[in-house]
């Protein structure tokens, strides 16, 4: 792992580059093909895919009732229980977020309002495999829910057997999610994008992936849906003073390191002594800890950076603009204060990014690689359209009826004043 003491204000730039996936072009190749594969062949497409990468038969690729009620029954009551706390939190957060609609009168006649409307139909895809993130049922469907989405299907790959983890189905079923189709990958965001024979077509898609899944959801973004937001692989960055304790912020890099290879964690401190002191405690847990050539890996791009003080630690930590901000500092509600690019903050030491991932309420889907300058995480709004409405009355025509024949005048839009002319002509004939 990199070590660099009092980086130049120029090097900042090369520092807050990402670790790049290789081979970008041959991704970007394999997704299209993917993508044009699904649109042509719809359903045979996506078996086969599922077949070829998870070795998975799915002779019906909607997950059944009696499959959700079976899943239920293999999840611990353990299990059970936490997935239903966190859940409460994050409903109870994502709630508070809703919108109340404005009406103003903006001149004497003229009444603007502003009212959100869910988004009627979201997809959201989570990841399988060693790693089911049946937590990001949670952080997606709940907040689609409470928004009022009409139509939220759900996608996620099924094991070699052709079944959904148990838990992914349960926290699907806590959430009031129960359209859910057995398929990952970019022909999972095909499917959502353009639909198939039983994989409805959604306006919006949300989630997380493997570069695949993320170049998926970019190429159709360009023509098909929207997305949530760009993504690349997952980030934190920790400040830290020299009262911080070691091995919270050993464990801190390694609960991001053990996200993907491709996973970077950055320290950013004045404290000379956690310079010294973290290699040693990451040494010590990477011993104890499964996974241990996966974190090696991404700790082989991960940073410690000193820095002179705590005006260069904030001014470098908005210019990386983190997904995951750990402020584990004796001043961290003040340093907070400073806080201008970072999807999600977690302050004071007491405040691991794992609470943010799983159970404090507030949503793990964030913007990555930069894009926190931007972007925000998902939220209630995240699955709503903001629509705008406006009523003149005749006292309004002759607010701003002469104001609009003038702009549209001098833009040579004549027809957008004669719209406004004949109107005034109206209002006034008497």
């Amino acid at each position: 792992m990199e070590i660099l003491r009092y980086p130049d204000r120029k090097e900042w730039p090369s520092l807050c580059q990402r670790a790049l996936a290789s081979q970008a072009a041959e991704v970007k190749s394999i997704v299209a093909d993917i993508i044009s594969n699904v649109r042509r062949r719809g359903d045979k497409a996506i078996r086969e895919y599922e077949q070829r990468f998870t070795g998975a038969i799915c002779n019906s690729l909607k997950v059944s009732d009696r499959e959700i009620a079976e899943a239920e029954q293999l999840v611990s009551d353990d299990l059970k229980q936490a997935i239903i706390a966190a859940n409460d939190n994050i409903a109870r957060f994502h709630a508070a977020q809703k919108m109340q609609p404005i009406t103003v009168e903006t001149a004497l006649g003229i009444t603007c309002s502003q009212k959100a409307v869910p988004i009627t139909k979201v997809g959201l895809y989570i990841p399988g495999g060693n790693s089911p993130l049946f937590s990001t049922v949670l952080m997606l469907a709940t907040p689609a829910r409470i928004a009022g989405c009409r139509e939220i299907i759900l996608c996620t790959p099924a094991d070699r057997n052709g079944k959904v983890h148990p838990a992914i189905l349960f926290a699907a079923k806590v959430a009031g999610v129960s359209n859910i189709y057995k398929t990952g990958g970019a022909q999972a965001i095909a499917a959502m994008a353009y639909g198939t024979e039983t994989i409805p077509a959604v306006y919006k898609i949300f989630g997380p992936g493997n570069r695949f899944v993320m170049e998926a959801k970019q190429q159709v973004s360009q023509d098909a849906v929207a997305i949530d937001m760009p993504a690349g692989p997952s980030e934190v960055m920790v400040i830290a003073d020299d009262n911080a304790n070691a091995d919270f912020v050993a464990a801190d890099f390694l609960s991001q390191a053990e996200h993907g290879p491709d996973s970077q964690s950055i320290l950013l401190t004045t404290s000379t002594h956690l310079v010294d002191e973290l290699p040693q405690c990451l040494d010590k847990m990477l011993n104890m800890l499964p996974r241990r050539e996966m974190m090696e890996k991404s700790l082989s791009h991960s940073r410690i950076i000193l820095l002179r003080d705590m005006n260069e630690v904030m001014d470098f930590s908005n210019t990386y603009a983190p997904e995951h901000l750990i402020i584990n500092h004796a001043d961290a509600d003040a340093l907070c204060e400073q806080v201008e690019n970072a999807g999600s903050v977690f302050v004071g030491q007491l405040s691991p990014e794992s609470a943010g991932d799983y159970a404090s309420g507030t949503n793990h889907t964030l913007p990555t690689s930069g894009y926190a300058t931007a972007y925000s995480g998902v939220n209630l709004d995240s699955f709503c359209k903001k629509i705008t409405f406006q009523k003149l009355t005749p006292q309004g025509i002759n607010s701003i009826g002469r104001t609009v024949e003038i702009m549209a005048e001098n833009e040579d839009l004549n027809a957008h004043k004669l719209a406004m002319t004949l109107r005034i002509e109206a209002v006034n004939k008497d």
